[in-house]
């Protein structure tokens, strides 16, 4: 699936909105975003495989998160069942941009966007890195892809 830029999107995970996860107004709290964002950011490198420990053998380097910010788009309430789908939104020199858009189940009605910037660092003096060449490759291969 493409998403709004042409990026490929990549159906990350999904879960069922339970009360617990309300707020004392009825809404599914701030918490809730961020731990099913947080998930999905795990899943999208995974699947776009680049999993943690084979890109901290092989080039040596992992990302951190430097900013999240999320726009709330449409109320969440409990019994909702919900998608997060991720993409590659920027590669810069140090850092990449993903998205990820939280949507009713087999809907098109976007309930959260998430826009996270992840820097690279050394793995082993967590210094900020420029992305390897080989992984700015497999990102780039990972924004331009069509599904």
């Amino acid at each position: 699936m493409l998403d709004q830029t042409g990026s490929a999107e990549y159906l990350l995970s999904g879960g069922v909105i339970h009360p617990w996860h309300m707020d004392q107004f009825g809404h599914m709290n701030v918490r809730w975003y961020a731990h099913f964002f947080d998930d999905a950011s795990f899943l999208l490198l995974s699947r776009l495989g680049l999993h943690q420990a084979a890109v901290i053998k092989e080039f040596g380097v992992h990302c951190v998160t430097a900013q999240a910010t999320t726009e709330f788009r449409a109320e969440v309430l409990a019994g909702a069942c919900v998608d997060i789908f991720g993409s590659v939104s920027r590669i810069g020199g140090k850092s990449v941009t993903f998205e990820y858009r939280m949507t009713s189940a087999g809907t098109e009605v976007e309930h959260a966007l998430c826009r996270s910037v992840e820097v690279f660092v050394d793995a082993k003096t967590h210094k900020s890195v420029t992305i390897p060449e080989g992984l700015r490759e497999r990102l780039g291969t990972a924004q331009n892809a069509t599904q």
